[in-house]
């Protein structure tokens, strides 16, 4: 599936706000039918896994699906993965410094912990959640405790959540969720740009304006994030039983307007053509007329959703 950048240009132009309401209702579309399914199957399938690779919006896909289950009287309780990191040693700590600790592995989840957990709170029991702390890259106590009621559904929010090796519950348990960027853009000459490239826009714009990293840094990432997803996610996709394609068809001009000086005047390398070519042929779009319920303010701010924007602290 593609998106003509010619179309985005005409509909941007012709009505702006219009244009942003038929994109949101294309995603909201897709996630509400995941919140019926969900609904229907709630005792049986008590659990849901939600997983999809870095800059894919599963943070605020987690958050919407919440309030949709809501609105129709299913209590929800959402643990993200990111929680269960083991803690690192001095050792991991100097090999991590020096780039030589696999920070996209699955290991990196205490699949034993996670487990345990989520089978106490499927049994009802309350259960104190973990906390990982980023900064120091230790585990502690939360003193967050949850209780699932008899009708209520847990939401586990991660990139290795359809891997069996780190959710090991069995999957009859479980509706199971795969989010990313489907949907391609089309330059102007008819060369289609991979969705990988929206989700990096999405990323150099979260990393410069909320984790205070160089669009160079991000830049240099993609290659070992593009390996990450390939080895330790993509894998896993098939086992989800519902796909949520989170393009929006205004978001790359929304981040033409935020990003395109800054990334010429780094006179990027021939490798990065494609994505300079559609940021050029885009029309920018001023973030102000994007809705605070929107999934692209995870990435620009703003959003409903959140105190703040430092979500999904993962290297992926």
């Amino acid at each position: 599936m593609y998106k003509d950048i010619t179309a985005i240009n005409e509909g941007l132009t012709r009505d702006a706000r219009g244009f942003i309401r038929a994109a949101d209702g294309v995603y909201d579309a897709q996630v509400e039918a995941v919140a019926a399914d969900i609904v229907r199957h709630h005792r049986q399938r008590p659990l849901v896994l939600l997983s999809g690779p870095s800059g894919s919006g599963k943070t605020t896909t987690a958050r919407i699906l919440e309030e949709k289950l809501r609105r129709q009287g299913i209590g929800t309780h959402t643990v993200s993965m990111d929680e269960f990191f083991h803690p690192l040693d001095g050792t991991q700590k100097a090999q991590m410094a020096r780039g030589e600790l696999d920070l996209e592995s699955p290991d990196r989840v205490d699949a034993a912990l996670l487990g345990s957990v989520l089978q106490d709170l499927l049994a009802g029991k309350p259960t104190e959640l973990p906390h990982f702390d980023f900064a120091t890259h230790e585990r502690t106590s939360s003193g967050r405790v949850l209780t699932r009621g008899e009708d209520d559904v847990v939401i586990v929010e991660g990139i290795h959540a359809l891997n069996p090796a780190a959710v090991t519950l069995p999957d009859g348990l479980s509706t199971r969720l795969y989010v990313s960027v489907r949907t391609r853009l089309r330059l102007p000459d008819g060369t289609l740009l991979h969705p990988s490239y929206i989700r990096l826009l999405r990323r150099l714009l979260r990393d410069r304006d909320y984790r205070h990293r160089r669009l160079e840094d991000t830049l240099q990432m993609f290659d070992s994030v593009q390996r990450g997803e390939e080895r330790y996610i993509l894998p896993y996709k098939p086992h989800a039983t519902h796909d949520i394609d989170t393009f929006f068809g205004y978001e790359a001009a929304v981040y033409r307007r935020a990003l395109y000086d800054d990334l010429l005047a780094l006179r990027p390398a021939p490798r990065w053509g494609t994505l300079m070519g559609a940021l050029a042929a885009l029309a920018p779009l001023e973030s102000g007329v994007i809705p605070a319920t929107s999934l692209v303010r995870e990435f620009i701010g703003g959003s409903v959703y959140y105190e703040d924007n430092v979500v999904d602290p993962d290297t992926l």
